[in-house]
């Protein structure tokens, strides 16, 4: 799935001549936490978040307690005095895997996502990501996630998923990763039944053994994860 199929093409932005106080405004009228700034051609020259408003007011405004003449003159204050100028950006053909890597690399909550020419198409938010994943994965519909660990040898994946088509239950998807233990790998099934029993007891009596995810997920070296 590409970038610009789960991307929010109608960007809410500001202008860079705007005050903190109307930036701050909008995010909280949009419920947004990010604000791209374009020039009149549309494209991207800097965004500005909720944190930098946030770093950018003294602790008296933030807790109600500000003078008139603090107000004055944090009020001067434009919102290309608070941007980041160049930001991290996307391409809408980049797929959503490209985007989550970019996300962890980059550790920020959202990428303004812009063409060839620089200019602004839409924007991509964690949140999005985590919507798109899960329309991927199938897990918008009721069902239930396994874990499997398995042998790192080819023909495992296949033994699996005939072994479940076999019980006629469907899949939402199906995802491979890597575990603590070398020459293993764990299998997640996502199956479209909250029917479980007699699969998984298939599957332990063909030698897998079953993991809770969570568990998994809890029990791996920080290293690895």
């Amino acid at each position: 799935m590409f970038v610009s199929r789960s991307m929010v093409s109608q960007v809410i932005t500001i202008d860079k001549d705007a005050s903190i106080f109307e930036a701050q405004e909008k995010m909280a009228e949009y419920k947004v936490r990010h604000l791209p700034i374009v020039d009149e051609d549309n494209r991207l020259i800097g965004i500005v978040t909720d944190r930098d408003i946030r770093s950018a007011l003294p602790y008296s405004l933030i807790k109600q307690k500000a003078t008139a003449q603090e107000r004055d003159k944090l009020a001067q204050l434009k919102v290309k005095d608070i941007m980041t100028t160049s930001p991290k950006t996307i391409s809408p053909m980049y797929t959503i895997q490209d985007a989550l890597l970019m996300v962890q690399k980059e550790k920020v909550g959202a990428f303004p996502v812009v063409d060839e020419d620089g200019k602004l198409k839409g924007i991509l938010s964690v949140r999005d990501l985590l919507r798109a994943f899960a329309n991927v994965m199938g897990i918008g519909q009721p069902g239930t996630l396994l874990c499997i660990e398995v042998e790192e040898k080819v023909g495992q994946l296949k033994r699996i998923v005939d072994a479940i088509t076999e019980e006629n239950i469907s899949f939402g998807s199906v995802l491979v990763a890597r575990t603590w233990d070398e020459g293993k790998r764990a299998v997640f099934p996502y199956l479209f039944t909250n029917n479980v029993v007699r699969i998984k007891k298939k599957l332990v009596a063909m030698g897998y053994k079953l993991i809770d995810p969570m568990q998994w997920y809890l029990e791996q070296p920080p290293n690895n994860r």
